[in-house]
């Protein structure tokens, strides 16, 4: 989908290219035939990219990763356009300072769904490629981590939520459905697409027209859908 000319990828890579810590960005995308689009998109906005599964993206991430062989793997997804780079630097930072393996800012969510950070080293990433056997666990790449985390109670990997106290779960700035494409389609056309994650934040709040498109919408219904899958 296309906002102004642009389509959404080439926005997200667009606005993640101000990262200031990230070394190396890859989009990690799948074999199908459909998805050629998305590489000629990364290599316009000088990305590598990685072909994969289609349903265990763990793997596929994993190896995304591999040749660089990281100190730490930071995860951000597609449907995340307006993702602000200043706050993926916030979380790898806490993340690095703090020598956790898995750092991020949605185990108690307080940012609008859309501006979603993930963070862990990458020999956390590689346990989990290894001994991660449930479907959920292979389609959204991390819960075998912080399923197995301190912060979850666990003992395997060091870990933290990333919060600064703000309180904006309920907004939604994402892409999963039509309604969500019309939000984002707004706040570009009023702000353009090189604002602070804050102002598209404030302005959703300050406009309940557009904030009500979408505002019925379950966070990560994906996963909750593929947990149901799990044996």
């Amino acid at each position: 989908m296309k906002i102004e000319g642009k389509p959404l990828l080439h926005i997200h890579l667009q606005r993640l290219k101000e990262s200031k810590l990230i070394t190396d960005m890859v989009v990690a995308t799948t074999t199908n035939d459909e998805d050629e689009a998305i590489c000629e998109i990364a290599t316009e906005c000088g990305f590598h990219f990685y072909r994969g599964f289609v349903n265990d993206v763990l793997d596929r991430f994993y190896q995304a990763a591999q040749p660089f062989q990281p100190d730490w793997v930071v995860r951000v997804t597609s449907d995340c356009p307006l993702l602000d780079a200043a706050l993926v630097d916030k979380v790898i930072s806490h993340a690095v300072n703090n020598d956790l393996d898995y750092c991020s800012n949605v185990l108690e969510p307080s940012y609008p769904d859309g501006q979603d950070v993930e963070i862990c080293k990458y020999a956390a990433l590689k346990t989990a490629w290894t001994d991660a056997k449930q479907t959920s666990e292979r389609e959204h790449v991390t819960p075998y981590i912080w399923k197995n985390s301190t912060f979850k109670g666990g003992s395997l990997f060091k870990s933290d939520n990333f919060s600064e106290g703000y309180n904006y779960g309920h907004l939604r700035m994402t892409v999963d459905e039509a309604s969500d494409f019309e939000v984002i389609k707004a706040l570009i056309e009023k702000l353009g697409t090189q604002r602070k994650w804050t102002e598209y934040a404030e302005y959703l709040e300050s406009n309940e027209e557009i904030k009500n498109i979408n505002n019925a919408i379950t966070r990560n219904a994906g996963y909750v859908q593929s947990v149901k899958h799990d044996s």
